[in-house]
């Protein structure tokens, strides 16, 4: 294609999207588009940021308390692939509540504090709600509209300029009812509003409520206080005025024009404008600093009296700007707020309670939605100033714990710790182990006392890894019986929330994501492996313990197994070699999982007639007879809980399943998910009477991985190769990492 054409095709296409999108458009023109969308262009920063919340949709997701509600803009619409916040559910639906109660009250009210420890998510919660919002206001639903002043030059006032198509339509006598559509050469002065002023405050207040009132009451949104609809009328958009630059030159030009208000409104212009970041357009990040946030310069002293229309001769003009000034209608961040010095946002008192911040020659009037974030060390020094009485009302507190979910905390790393990023294959559980060894630093021991009696000794004895897996699937040990199992399945809830009201939290310290994605780019350094392998990070972890000074969640005492982590590394060490035992035998394909189904259905429906009283059909002689308990007796032996009494155990197997299909009516019956450990159980006892075997297999895997393959038979290379695919197909391994998970399980479980 020729530069030419190139050119004119692209120009053609941001010639369409320029009218597509109506970026530009008379006052006149701006109303009809009001008309038909009252509430959208009505909103003020808080029921924005809620509508993008709104806009992007939720979805319900397992949680340690039932299921919460997960916002999808939190998933970052956007090519950003680690962008993404992993959990924080509850902190989403804080904030939606927060908003919910900014659009309540008609105005924001209050900052919202995120606090937590570091590397929580704080930022990137904000991060994440700010593209939403980039993206949002790119969409038709999310227009955003400033008003701007255009002056046209004094020829084409003269009529001695000839106007194209778009310079509008004229009256009567032949002048224009518009100068926003005139090109730039008809204009001697374009002046944007700094502020992004809503277009609605040239329509003076009294004027506007009762334009407000009457355009929504014709769409049925009631007259917007929120009682006879839905909707509800902020005070920024009902009473709010023209910024101090854009009153001066509405007041210059209606002395001008002798109080001629329609030859004032041919001089506005209305622009859309669209969220950044980058060009911190309606967002800005401010981080920890000396200086104030918003300041004015006087602009007309700057241009000769020549460049200004003759109406604006004798105003002095001064221009705002700023972080706050350029977050206005919009959202601002303040980074670490409590690292500044006080006096340098005490001004946040006022603004967040009033929404103006006094300068040197007028007061601010601000619509932008504050949130800051702190980590606790600086927030409970903040409590201990006298000045955090007049603050505490004025602020929203949310926390922001670390995550104790160690799938979830997993999804950090996959998005980051990738194939590409570090240069070398990702082998299986390298990130899964860490993930697993990060959420055990940051669990705390329940207390027993906080539950009652008949429990207390059942909390008592709960290890770190028992509470990371009650935590994550609602996984209960394998020591516990039927009646105790239950009882630690009911108590979830309880303790997950257990320290929500202490000072030191669970998930307040232990080591942070920032941490541990270090310590995976370290591991993928590591000569000894052709992967980032779990093993790798295992001796990263290991070395991480050692380094006491500069992490200092490792000085924790250790209490009853919690916060002793070097120990944790060799429980993850455990965990991972579980899962690599599974995963070659599975690949070898000694008993297929319908086996293990096969004898688990036929042993629960032996029990359900047991339970019943009821005789059942013999499947080779067809007569009905009582259940066999000599073969119900030995499927117990492999799967039944140490110390536990067979109908017990029978009985709760009955309600356990009459549960499952409370909750799934309609659903087949999934026995792998409703009893986990019992088919953990029955595969382990197997592989168990098998050990030679699998050693014999697993050696064979081994050679074949090396100098000695030629050892091997025909039938035993394609077992192998069999295997090993199996292992690459559905487990991710390549042949060298698969060589050192096997080799590091036989010399630590088959030697």
């Amino acid at each position: 294609m020729e530069a030419k054409g190139y050119l004119q095709e692209v120009g053609a296409q941001v010639s369409a999207d320029f009218v597509k999108n109506r970026s530009i458009l008379s006052f006149e023109e701006y109303l009809t588009l009001f008309f038909a969308d009252p509430k959208g262009q009505s909103r003020n920063a808080a029921q924005y940021l809620r509508d993008v919340m709104d806009h992007y949709g939720t979805e319900t997701v397992p949680h340690p308390t039932g299921t919460i509600r997960r916002f999808k803009v939190f998933d970052v619409p956007s090519a950003e692939h680690d962008g993404r916040v992993a959990g924080q559910e509850e902190v989403q639906n804080a904030l939606y509540r927060i908003l919910g109660n900014f659009v309540r009250a008609g105005r924001i009210n209050k900052l919202i504090m995120l606090h937590g420890p570091n590397g929580s998510a704080k930022s990137s919660l904000v991060n994440a709600l700010k593209q939403g919002m980039e993206d949002y206001s790119r969409q038709p639903q999310g227009a955003l509209y400033r008003i701007a002043w255009v002056f046209p030059s004094e020829k084409l006032i003269k009529g001695s300029i000839g106007f194209g198509e778009r310079a509008g339509a004229k009256t009567a006598d032949g002048e224009l009812t518009t100068y926003a559509h005139l090109d730039a050469e008809a204009l001697d002065l374009r002046m944007p509003c700094e502020l992004r002023d809503h277009p609605l405050f040239a329509v003076p207040p009294t004027e506007r409520k009762a334009l407000l009132e009457g355009a929504l009451k014709k769409k049925g949104l009631g007259n917007g206080d929120g009682e006879t609809g839905d909707f509800l009328l902020s005070d920024y958009v009902r009473e709010g005025e023209l910024c101090a630059k854009c009153r001066r030159i509405y007041t210059a030009l209606l002395n001008s024009y002798g109080g001629d208000y329609l030859k004032v409104l041919r001089h506005v212009q209305v622009e859309r404008f669209y969220v950044s970041r980058r060009y911190q357009v309606g967002t800005v990040t401010v981080e920890p600093q000396m200086s104030v946030d918003a300041a004015a310069q006087q602009i007309s002293a700057d241009r000769t009296q020549l460049n200004l229309p003759a109406a604006l001769h004798s105003t002095v003009l001064f221009e705002p700007h700023g972080p706050l000034v350029h977050a206005n209608r919009g959202l601002i961040e303040y980074a670490d707020l409590l690292k500044r010095p006080l006096e340098a946002f005490k001004y946040l008192l006022g603004f967040s309670e009033t929404g103006e911040v006094p300068l040197e020659p007028f007061v601010l009037q601000l619509d932008e939605v504050l949130i800051a974030s702190s980590n606790e060390k600086h927030l409970n020094a903040f409590k201990e100033l006298p000045d955090f009485a007049s603050f505490k009302g004025r602020i929203e507190l949310v926390r922001v714990p670390y995550l104790r979910r160690y799938k979830v905390e997993q999804e950090i790393y996959d998005a980051q710790i990738t194939a590409t990023s570090v240069g070398k294959h990702v082998a299986p559980h390298a990130t899964e182990v860490a993930a697993m060894w990060a959420v055990l630093t940051r669990l705390k021991k329940p207390i027993p006392d906080r539950y009652p009696a008949n429990v207390k000794p059942l909390v008592d004895q709960v290890a770190p890894a028992e509470k990371m897996h009650l935590y994550q699937e609602g996984g209960v040990p394998a020591r516990l019986s039927s009646s105790n199992t239950k009882e630690l399945l009911k108590l979830r809830e309880e303790m997950y929330e257990e320290s929500d009201a202490y000072p030191n939290y669970e998930g307040r310290s232990g080591a942070s994501a920032r941490e541990i994605k270090t310590a995976l780019f370290n591991a993928a350094q590591n000569p000894d492996y052709k992967c980032l392998h779990a093993l790798a990070v295992l001796e990263e972890l290991h070395a991480l313990c050692k380094d006491k000074s500069v992490y200092e969640f490792l000085l924790q005492e250790v209490m009853d197994g919690y916060h002793d982590h070097e120990t944790f590394v060799r429980v993850v060490e455990g965990e991972y070699l579980d899962r690599v035992d599974s995963e070659v035998r599975d690949s070898m394909g000694l008993v297929s999982e319908g086996q293990y189904r096969e004898l688990v259905e036929r042993y629960i429906q032996s029990v359900s007639h047991w339970v019943r009283g009821e005789k059942m059909r013999n499947r080779v002689t067809g007569e009905s007879e009582k259940p066999d308990e000599a073969r119900m007796a030995e499927v117990e032996a492999i799967v039944m809980p140490q110390g536990e009494a067979p109908p017990d155990f029978r009985r709760g197997l009955i309600a356990s399943i009459g549960a499952h299909r409370l909750d799934n009516p309609d659903g087949a019956m999934d026995y792998p998910r409703i009893f986990p450990d019992m088919f953990k159980r029955l595969r382990d006892h197997y592989f168990e009477e098998r050990k030679r075997v699998l050693r014999k297999n697993k050696e064979n895997i081994l050679k074949y991985l090396s100098e000695d393959r030629a050892q091997l038979t025909p039938r035993e290379q394609s077992q192998v190769q069999d295997t090993l695919k199996t292992m690459a197909d559905r487990y991710g391994y390549c042949e060298f990492c698969a060589k050192d998970a096997i080799l590091f399980l036989m010399r630590q479980r088959y030697a």
